[in-house]
Formats: structure tokens, sequence, C-alpha cells
């Protein structure tokens, strides 16, 4: 009687490249995803500047925000403009190395911005419930620091997870039902048994997702308790508006990534994990800019500031 991995071995092949089927049945997508893409550089490049060029905003808050802004610019750039050459072009393959790194990238980004937008709750508890100690513990060191760390803790988890899944054998159809390079999706395609992989993309999730998740609710369930016994109307609402921005971004990230990846295999639906995985790759981007720029009365100042000198110049 053959083995499970000799049967493995003689069944497998060595895949040249994938066909990312995407939204093959939806073609007039294409000039939704473009403005999208535009709309997304542009808003998120506006947002680097303006806390770049103004002095007021040189702060931990906006030193974060400022990394958000280029992470959300490479988070774009990976899928999108691939997306959009296959609507047009009708060209749906991508190559076995341009599919590891689209994962890899993907994964790497999608990690560091976990625990960016945890940094980011630290910031507003510090500032919130310890405003004295605030330029202290929130110095340029410190702030450095977890934006650093934010972005290594990505760099690894996305290398061990990607080399986990790209050494495996693929011996099934290499149709992706997927607009880009995701590992559920990939892990269906393989041979033999996948249930460490699965288990790991589980675990991987369960602490870059659910671990930062549960340090930003922490931070809001006493960010929200210290506003509440605020003495002053306008301090509170000055707290509240310089946190809901960010609480909006949480819930639309931290929401679909959740429900994408720790839901139950049997419950896995191709069309539904599409439209997921545009909330956190392609709207979250998005809206970003909007969201901390409409909600922010200081980076519209910044805005109108920028706008007045050079109307002056």
């Amino acid at each position: 009687m053959k083995t499970s991995q000799e049967t493995v071995g003689r069944n497998s092949t060595t895949i040249a490249g994938f066909i990312l089927l995407g939204f093959s049945d939806i073609t007039s997508l294409q000039h939704l995803f473009f403005s999208v893409f535009l709309v997304t550089l542009a808003g998120n490049l506006l947002i680097i500047v303006l806390t770049l060029a103004d002095p007021a905003l040189h702060t931990p808050m906006y030193f974060f925000l400022r990394n958000l802004s280029f992470l959300e610019m490479c988070y774009t750039s990976v899928n999108i403009p691939k997306m959009l050459r296959n609507l047009l072009s009708g060209d749906k393959t991508i190559s076995f190395i341009g599919c590891a790194v689209q994962t890899y990238f993907t994964f790497f980004l999608g990690g560091s911005e976990c625990f960016l937008l945890a940094s980011m709750a630290y910031d507003r508890y510090v500032a919130i419930c310890k405003p004295l100690h605030y330029p202290v513990v929130m110095n340029r060191k410190v702030s450095t620091g977890l934006a650093a760390g934010s972005w290594l803790s990505g760099f690894l988890m996305s290398f061990g997870h990607t080399s986990m899944v790209f050494t495996l054998p693929f011996c099934r159809s290499h149709e992706i039902n997927h607009f880009f390079c995701d590992i559920p999706p990939l892990l269906k395609l393989a041979c033999g048994d996948t249930s460490h992989n699965e288990m790991a993309l589980f675990m991987v999730a369960l602490f870059f997702v659910t671990f930062p998740f549960v340090l930003i609710l922490m931070s809001y369930v006493r960010i929200i308790s210290t506003i509440l016994r605020m003495s002053s109307g306008a301090g509170r609402r000055k707290s509240f508006s310089t946190c809901s921005s960010h609480l909006m971004v949480v819930t639309l990230f931290f929401g679909s990534a959740c429900i994408m990846y720790l839901k139950p295999n049997s419950s896995y639906s191709p069309d539904t994990d599409k439209f997921l995985s545009l909330s956190y790759t392609v709207i979250t981007p998005m809206l970003n800019p909007i969201i901390y720029s409409l909600r922010n009365k200081e980076v519209k100042g910044a805005f109108f500031r920028m706008v007045g000198r050079r109307r002056f110049c």
C-alpha cells in the first residue's frame, strides 16, 4: 500500500505560476479600483507631507500617523496594480515567485499595521490618562522604538509564514479564487495534509490580530473611563475627537481581519473572503486619510496653512 507521502510525491508538480481569478466576472470594477488607487495614494501622501511640513504636527501622534499613511500606500500598491492589470489585459497569470512576493508583503504590511495601531492606542492612552508624564514617556526614542518594533514584527512573521506555504508541493488546480495570493486559498491547492499549516496560520493570526486588538481595547477602556471623569465638557469633546478617528480605523481593520483569519475552515467561502479582503486591503487604506483629516482640526489647520503660504508666495 502506498504511503500518503509517496502519493503526494507522485501527484505533485512544479508550478511555474498561478492564475488569479479575482473579479473576472465583474470587469466594470476596473474604473472603480483605479479611482480608489489614486485616491488612496494621494490622500495618504498628503497626510505624510502635512505632518512633515508643519512643525505643530511634529508630535508622537502624527509620527505614528505618518508611519500608518506610508504603510497604507505600500499596502495598496502590493495588490491593486496587479488586480488592475488583470482586469485590463485579461491576463490573470502571476509567476510562482511573484505570488510568493505578493503574499510576503501583504502579510508583512498587515502584521505591521496591527501593532502600529496598538502603538497609536498606547500613545492616546498616555496622552489622555497621564498627560503630565506624556513628554517623558512618549519621547522620540520610545516612539521610534514602537514604530520600528511594529515594522520588525510584521517582517519576521511574514518571512516565516510565506516560507512555510511556498515550500509545500502543489498538485491541484493552479487557479486561485482570489484577487491576490492569500494564504487560505493557496492552502486549498496544496497536496497532502495541510492541517499543520492551517493551525500555524490560525496561531499567527491569533497573536497578530487578537493580541494587539486586546491591547487597544484595554487602552480605550482606560481612556473612556478617564474622559468620563473629566469635569470640563470642552475637554471631554476634545479627547473624544482625538480618539474617535483611531477607533473607526481599528474597527474597520480588525473587524474584517478577525472574520477573515479566525473563522473556522468549514465556513470558507471564496466570494465572501474576497470581499472581506477588500475591506482591509483596499477600503481601509482609502478611508484612513479621509477619517483622519475630516475629523482632525489640527490636520485641517495644517492643510489651510500650507495652502495659504503657497497662495502668497
